[in-house]
Parts: C-alpha cells; sequence; structure tokens
C-alpha cells in the first residue's frame, strides 16, 4: 500500500487524527504538544496519532494529502481541519469544541 492509500485509510476509518512529531506522551516539536494538549482541553483523550518522523513517505505524503506544508496537521470525521495555529484559534472561539462534540465519548 503506497503512503497516499495509508494515509486516506487512516484518516476515513478513525473519527479524530492527528498527524504530529513525536507521540501525544512524548512530542517531539511544541506545535505537537500545543495540539495533543488542545485536544485534551477539549475533552478527547483517545485519538489515532501518527508519528511522521517514524515514516519519511508518511511525512511528505501527509503534505501532499493535504495540500498544506506543515505538521501538525489534525482530521475529524475524514476533513482536515489544520494545524496548531487554526486549531488554537477555533479551540478560543469555541468552534473546535463544537466540531469534536459527540465524539468525546465515542472516540
Amino acid at each position: 500500500m503506497d503512503a497516499q492509500q495509508l494515509i486516506k485509510e487512516q484518516v476515513t476509518g478513525n473519527p479524530v487524527v492527528l498527524y504530529m512529531k513525536g507521540t501525544p506522551e512524548f512530542p517531539q516539536c511544541g506545535f505537537s504538544a500545543v495540539t495533543v494538549q488542545i485536544l485534551k482541553a477539549c475533552g478527547v483523550s483517545r485519538f489515532l496519532s501518527v508519528n511522521v518522523l517514524e515514516n519519511p513517505e508518511i511525512r511528505s505524503g501527509i503534505k501532499e494529502y493535504a495540500n498544506w506544508p506543515t505538521i501538525p496537521q489534525l482530521y475529524v470525521r475524514g476533513e482536515f481541519i489544520g494545524g496548531c495555529d487554526i486549531m488554537r484559534e477555533m479551540y478560543e472561539e469555541g468552534e473546535l469544541q463544537k466540531l469534536l462534540e459527540g465524539l468525546v465519548e465515542s472516540v
């Protein structure tokens, strides 16, 4: 399976997916750490996290998949939401909490 197929399966097969550097327990960049904190603040404790540092094909492929140049990247219900700055802005406006409603218990 090529990287694009794998990414599509991950994004469409899981309610919340975060492509990040490192893991939720040990983020390896500040932006990734902030995105994990935002998800936890929204009540999302379980989500698929993909450490792009472990797979160079996924690392470059996710940038192509969303046509978005940076990591981390958040997907909710198969839809690309954005990176750290967008997540922070949406959280501050209360939009991210609304988007994640209903997924908190089921994720």
